[in-house]
């Protein structure tokens, strides 16, 4: 019997990853440095769009409440803070300060703030969760500038039965220290009151009405 003929020295088997030709070597390796450039580029060209749908620390802190310490404020004394991009006015008032509420009713437009800007909880005389505390948008409802804050009873220059308060020099506007517009005047609403809420004895948290004791 024959034994089987041997393959001739010289003559090419069966490919295997061993005996792949150069030449062919060199254009699988130039396929996948392409598609590989081609897939980082493509990431890379992402990266913008990406970024461009998460919001920026500087967004985020625009909207967030924010925490004022008021335990060393003084009757009578205004704190001014900044809240989404608005100054937010806070009143300790003195007992004075609050029965003079009382007096200026009939002289306001609208004094049970039926009309205006302000949580439930903030639709009474003093629009205010503590009578004590006066919390505020500190912006004028004509055309959102910033009132003076006026507390003097009796100043000359804004008359003997004045009670105290906040007057806009832009137009005229007048507001008692509850932010209640006056009748007559440029304003159409009383001054807005924003969400808030204690978070104990000393500390405001403008921008939630929830979470801690009122």
């Amino acid at each position: 019997m024959e034994s089987p003929q041997q393959q001739p020295a010289g003559k090419p088997g069966l490919a295997t990853p061993a005996t792949v030709p150069p030449s062919a070597s060199r254009r699988i390796a130039l396929l996948i440095v392409t598609y590989a450039t081609f897939l980082v580029g493509a990431a890379i060209t992402l990266i913008p769009f990406g970024k461009s749908f998460v919001p920026s620390r500087r967004a985020v802190a625009v909207g967030a409440p924010v925490d004022v310490d008021v335990g060393d404020l003084q009757p009578g004394e205004l704190r001014i803070v900044q809240w989404r991009g608005k100054p937010v006015w806070i009143v300790r008032r003195s007992q004075a300060m609050i029965e003079s509420l009382a007096e200026v009713t009939d002289l306001l437009a609208d004094p049970d703030s039926r009309q205006s800007d302000q949580p439930d909880y903030a639709s009474n005389p003093a629009r205010a969760r503590q009578s004590e505390w006066l919390v505020m948008l500190g912006l004028c409802t004509h055309l959102g500038c910033s009132p003076l804050y006026r507390p003097e009873v009796g100043a000359q220059d804004m008359g003997r039965d004045w009670k105290g308060g906040f007057f806009c020099p832009c137009h005229g506007s007048r507001f008692d220290l509850s932010g209640r517009v006056f009748k007559n005047m440029p304003a159409p609403t009383n001054m807005p009151v924003p969400e808030y809420v204690f978070l104990d004895a000393k500390t405001i948290r403008i921008g939630e009405s929830t979470g801690a004791a009122a």
